[in-house]
């Protein structure tokens, strides 16, 4: 028979021991395999969605990381709002021109090119108007480039694709102010749809909505994006809420012109919220002055002009520039990692104490089993093979209790996993793992080879005569 058979049989002779020893240690390990998995749903959450196709993050001075959050997470309050001629410096001087020429401004922004334009030429500015809740998820105010221009996935490769509907049009004759399209979480939560209208409420999920409402044009498929979680909205029907436009000063006003998109005047300061919405031809559209971004996403078309554009909106007065994966590594190294470093630890310990139960639980067998092990010295058993088979128990525990903890943590991942997906957009099952589980085993190895020591040493020093004699 060899060592492991009787080191086997002598687990299950003490079977409720054997058992009750090894599941407190299955549950340490199952403690720390489940905190190393919420830190990598964690971990996964923030940096795989830091980023949809964009570099930058450009908004009004303060905190980068608040800027990151409340932009491409939809978390935190915005910090305020930048006026729309800083969104305007992304462009050329004809796509100035045209701006001014629809909106009506100031005619000196019409003569010249944006100053961060030549680091912008292959990419794009996308702007977010944020600040209104649908339920309990953000609405953002964006424009159809929002849908044109941002990739997802893995290789940021996948367009954003629709369960029901199309995504958000320029306004024309087809296609209205006032249209939404939902992320999937959004329509599923709130029980929406295509035809489907809401009423976004101003600052305060469960405050007074607006008066007019949005048609929701679009729902989108899941993207595992802080995406599911938002209601877009088109950015000039979001303007034309009451409360959006910027008060502007009576030199303002006079600088406005009287173009229109569609014949009607633009420049007033006020919107006459009493046309119906069904008629958004009569709406007129927001001066350049009474209008402000939360926030634009930007992508330089060469990568390499990103930190010379960064550090010139920087040392401007109103804006800054924020890369959303270095602000998101900073709040993991910072603050997240050293909150998952400590429940790591505790859980740690929490195996530290089973493997000290396993040491307790074989030495307190040594004092039933000395007559078996002088039995077996006097057979002729060295004194090396009888602590072989106290070591190898050990290992027999740690094997089983460590095999069992992971399956046991994985099991209630697994059963997780929808609420996870639903609340995060990261898809996990029985077999996600994290590279630190590899070495999970070993350590629980070595712990239980320092609770066999004492045990070892005890089963190694029992002197035969004594015992058999007894």
């Amino acid at each position: 028979m060899s060592l492991l058979q009787i080191a086997w049989r002598n687990f299950w002779h003490r079977s409720l021991s054997s058992i009750l020893t090894t599941l407190s240690l299955a549950l340490g390990v199952g403690l720390v395999v489940l905190v190393l998995s919420i830190y990598g749903v964690i971990h996964e959450a923030f940096t795989r969605n830091s980023y949809v196709g964009y570099n930058l993050v450009v908004g009004p001075k303060g905190s980068p990381l608040q800027l990151t959050l409340n932009s491409v997470f939809y978390l935190s309050q915005p910090i305020e709002n930048l006026p729309y001629t800083e969104y305007m410096e992304f462009f050329s001087q004809e796509e100035r021109a045209a701006m001014v020429k629809k909106f009506g401004g100031d005619e000196e922004l019409a003569q010249r090119g944006g100053r961060y334009a030549p680091f912008i030429a292959g990419g794009f500015a996308i702007p977010l108007a944020l600040g209104d809740y649908f339920g309990e998820f953000r609405v953002v105010g964006t424009t159809p480039q929002f849908f044109e221009k941002l990739r997802h996935g893995e290789n940021l490769d996948q367009e954003f694709t629709f369960r029901e509907g199309r995504a958000l049009k320029e306004h024309s004759k087809e296609y209205g102010y006032f249209e939404a399209v939902v992320g999937a979480r959004v329509a599923h939560d709130m029980n929406v749809g295509v035809g489907d209208t809401f009423n976004p409420t101003h600052g305060d999920p469960s405050g007074h909505g607006h008066d007019l409402g949005f048609t929701i044009v679009g729902v989108m498929d899941p993207t595992g994006t802080p995406n599911d979680r938002a209601a877009f909205v088109n950015l000039e029907g979001f303007y034309l809420m009451d409360g959006h436009a910027k008060p502007v000063e009576s030199d303002d006003e006079e600088t406005s012109t009287d173009e229109t998109t569609n014949g009607a005047a633009v420049g007033d300061t006020t919107i006459d919220a009493e046309l119906p919405a069904t008629n958004p031809g009569e709406f007129k559209l927001l001066s350049i002055p009474q209008r402000e971004v939360t926030s634009i996403l930007v992508r330089n078309g060469n990568i390499m002009f990103a930190p010379g554009m960064q550090n010139a909106i920087n040392e401007g007065i109103r804006a800054q520039a924020a890369a959303p994966v270095g602000e998101i590594n900073k709040l993991m190294n910072l603050i997240v990692g050293p909150l998952m470093s400590a429940m790591l630890a505790i859980t740690l310990i929490t195996c530290f104490v089973a493997a000290v139960g396993v040491l307790v639980a074989i030495y307190n067998s040594m004092n039933d089993r000395r007559r078996d092990i002088a039995v077996m010295r006097a057979l002729g058993a060295r004194r090396e093979t009888v602590t072989a088979i106290i070591v190898i128990e050990s290992m027999i525990v740690a094997v089983i209790g460590g095999i069992l903890g992971w399956i046991l943590a994985h099991a209630a991942i697994a059963m997780a996993s929808q609420r996870i997906e639903d609340q995060t957009g990261i898809q996990v099952g029985f077999l996600s793992t994290s590279g630190y589980e590899l070495y999970i085993l070993p350590v629980v190895i070595c712990l239980a080879l320092f609770a066999a020591l004492l045990p070892a040493w005890s089963a190694y020093r029992t002197d035969v005569g004594t015992n058999l004699s007894a």
